[in-house]
C-alpha cells in the first residue's frame, strides 16, 4: 500500500521561517517607538489637565512635559524636538504636540513615523 507523505520541505521552512524573522526584525524595531507614543499620549493628557497650565509660555510646558515624560519612558531628544503648540481655534484650547522618529531598519532603509497627539486644556484657574 502507498501512503502520501504530507508536511512542509525543510526548503518550504527555511523560506517561512526567512519571512517569519522578517517580520519579527521589523517588529522589534518599531514595537519601542510605539510605546514611546503611548507614553506621549498620556504625558500630554496629564499636563494639558493641570489647572493653570494655559498661561504658561511653551518652554515651561515643556520643560513639564519633560519632567512627567522621564517617568514615562519618553526619551529627552523626542520632546526636545517635538513641535508643541496650543491651538485656539474652536472650542476649548488643545495642547497639540507632533514629531517625526527616524527608525533605521536595514543597511540604507530606514522608517519614518509621524506621530501627534492633542487634548483639551484646562482653563480653570487661568484667570
Amino acid at each position: 500500500m502507498k501512503t502520501q507523505q504530507r508536511g512542509i520541505t525543510l526548503i518550504g521552512f527555511m523560506f517561512v521561517l526567512i519571512i517569519v524573522g522578517f517580520f519579527a526584525y521589523m517588529a522589534m524595531k518599531l514595537v519601542p517607538a510605539y510605546a514611546e507614543y503611548m507614553g506621549v499620549v498620556k504625558t500630554v493628557k496629564e499636563t494639558a489637565a493641570v489647572p493653570g497650565e494655559y498661561n504658561k509660555p511653551l518652554a515651561q510646558i515643556r520643560d513639564d512635559m519633560s519632567f512627567k515624560g522621564s517617568f514615562q519612558y519618553v526619551d529627552n531628544s523626542t520632546m526636545k524636538d517635538a513641535k508643541l503648540r496650543i491651538d485656539t481655534g474652536n472650542g476649548p484650547p488643545k495642547l497639540t504636540m507632533s514629531y517625526d522618529k527616524v527608525i533605521p531598519f536595514l543597511y540604507n532603509v530606514s522608517f519614518l513615523l509621524h506621530f501627534e497627539t492633542s487634548a483639551p486644556m484646562n482653563t480653570q484657574g487661568a484667570g
